[in-house]
């Protein structure tokens, strides 16, 4: 495979990207068009999915496929928990279900997570570069359209401060997919997962979508 297979995961999964980008809750959300309430209602559901990728890197971290990506400084729970206790109070889990397509998106995660490593790596990627890149708009949003402090609580899921440096760590991180140790066959596999993981995230925004229409 002549073209490096970080290149080839980002460019076959361009479309779907594009389109979880472009869903109305998003585009509503970024353009601060929505409540508070649609922002946390968001976390939550992200809480559901970072708790299924990480539930499983114990298990995961010496596998010579799925391990060289389970890094400390990538984990998000405890932010997202942080973050959702500031915008629903100590009792936020309380009564907490994730929707529909949160429980697809999470129970495929659990499902690579015990039988295919390679494709637990789909999902892995998916996420957490896209938090080092475009969960950064949503950040600044978020700060300026419902009043967080900056990198505070609220937001704290956005927040690496376990890496000092997101592009060389980016790069680093494209580095470890070029060198999959599987062979062109089983990375053609993974990304199909990818554009899975890309689907299942876009059901979400749906969802979501559907929960909290713009009345205008």
């Amino acid at each position: 495979m002549d073209t490096p297979f970080s290149t080839l995961i980002r460019t076959a999964s361009h479309e779907q990207h594009t389109e979880a980008e472009n869903s109305s809750f998003m585009s509503d959300m970024l353009g601060g068009r929505l409540g508070v309430a649609a922002y946390r209602r968001y976390t939550e559901q992200l809480w559901f999915v970072y708790r299924a990728l990480e539930s499983a890197s114990a298990a995961l971290a010496a596998d010579p496929v799925a391990g060289p990506f389970i890094r400390p400084e990538l984990a998000r729970t405890a932010q997202l928990e942080r973050d959702l206790a500031h915008l629903g109070g100590p009792a936020w889990r309380t009564g907490l279900q994730p929707l529909p397509a949160t429980a697809a998106y999470a129970a495929r995660i659990e499902e690579c997570a015990r039988t295919w490593p390679a494709g637990y790596v789909a999902h892995h990627y998916t996420r957490y570069l896209g938090d080092l890149s475009g969960g950064q708009i949503i950040r600044g949003t978020a700060e300026k359209t419902w009043g967080f402090a900056r990198k505070g609580d609220g937001v704290r899921f956005y927040v690496f401060d376990g890496i000092g440096n997101p592009a060389a760590f980016k790069r680093e991180y494209r580095e470890l997919l070029d060198a999959l140790p599987v062979d062109d066959l089983e990375k053609q596999r993974v990304v199909e997962e990818c554009r899975r993981a890309f689907a299942l995230n876009t059901a979400v925004f749906q969802a979501l979508g559907r929960e909290f229409p713009l009345s205008a």
